[in-house]
C-alpha cells in the first residue's frame, strides 16, 4: 500500500511505515497497537527514569512517524498532554488510518508545521521533547544543528529533559553529540547504541539528575510494571558499558 512515498507492509503480525523500501520509519505490532515495538522509541522513553512522578505533564514530539511514541505516551502516562509537530499531512492520515492514533485533541493535538520553525519561532514550555524527525532520505536536516538544540533547550522546562534519535547522522553521530552538548553546557548523556543501530541522547538544563544505579533498576521495574515498558536491558547495557561514573546516573 502506497501514499505518494508513503509505504505500509506487514510481516509476522507487525504493520510497518516506510518513506523508502529500505527504511523503517515506524511499527505497530497489531496485537498490540499501543505498545512500543521498535527498541530505539523504548530507549527514548528512557526519561521516565530520569525524572519523579507524575512527569512529564507535557509532551512535545518532534517527528510523528508511526505514532507509536504519541499512542504510548496517550495510553501509559494519562497525565500527560501531547502536541506532535509534523511536517506531511500525509503522515498524519496514514498514523489516523492504519496504526491507531487516538483522536483526542484535548490531549493529543497534532500540529502540521516544520518542526524547527515551530521550535525556533514559539515560548510554550515542556517537560519532554522527543525529536525523531527526518526527511525521506534519513537526513534530519535542520533538526540537527546547534541554532534547533538551543531553541530546544529555551522550550524546556525546570524538570524538563530532551530526547534525540541519532540515526542517520552522516559520519556517526559523534558531531551531532557535540552540538547537543554545546547547546546544553555539557549536561548531555548519549546512551550506548541499542540493537537496531541508533544512538539516542539525552539533555537537559533543569533540576539536576544523580541517581545510583541500584535506583535506577527499581525504577524501571517499577515501569515495567506499570506501564509494561520494559526500560531494564537499557540501565544494564548503561552499567555494563561504563556510561555510569560511580555506578550514577548524572545528568
Amino acid at each position: 500500500m502506497a501514499n505518494n512515498a508513503i509505504e505500509i507492509s506487514e510481516k509476522a503480525g507487525v504493520r510497518y511505515l516506510h518513506f523508502s523500501s529500505d527504511w523503517v520509519q515506524g511499527a505497530m505490532r497489531i496485537q498490540r497497537p499501543n505498545a512500543l515495538e521498535l527498541l530505539y522509541t523504548r530507549e527514548m522513553m528512557a526519561g521516565v527514569l530520569l525524572r519523579d512522578p507524575p512527569w512529564p505533564r507535557q509532551a512535545l514530539l518532534i517527528g510523528l512517524g508511526a505514532g507509536s511514541l504519541a499512542k504510548f505516551i496517550y495510553h501509559r502516562l494519562p497525565a500527560t498532554r501531547i502536541t506532535v509537530v509534523e511536517i506531511d499531512p500525509q503522515v498524519e492520515s496514514v498514523a489516523r488510518l492504519h496504526f491507531k492514533l487516538p483522536d483526542d485533541p484535548l490531549r493529543l493535538r497534532v500540529c502540521i508545521a516544520d518542526g524547527a520553525d515551530y521550535m525556533l519561532q514559539g515560548d510554550s514550555l515542556h517537560d519532554y521533547i522527543l525529536v525523531d524527525g527526518f526527511d525521506r532520505n534519513a537526513r534530519a536536516g535542520v533538526l540537527d544543528t546547534l541554532p534547533f538544540y538551543q531553541a530546544c533547550r529555551a522550550r524546556l522546562s525546570d524538570c524538563g529533559l530532551l530526547a534525540v534519535n541519532l540515526l542517520g547522522r552522516e559520519r556517526g553521530f559523534a558531531a551531532s553529540a557535540e552540538r547537543i552538548s554545546k547547546a546544553f553546557e555539557g549536561r548531555s548523556l548519549v546512551f550506548p547504541s541499542c540493537d537496531s543501530g541508533n544512538t539516542i541522547a539525552f539533555a537537559t538544563v533543569g533540576e539536576a539528575i544523580d541517581i545510583p544505579c541500584v535506583e535506577l533498576f527499581n525504577r524501571a521495574r517499577q515501569c515495567l510494571k506499570e506501564t509494561g515498558l520494559n526500560l531494564l536491558p537499557t540501565v544494564a547495557r548503561l552499567q555494563q558499558q561504563h556510561h555510569l561514573s560511580d555506578h550514577r546516573l548524572r545528568l
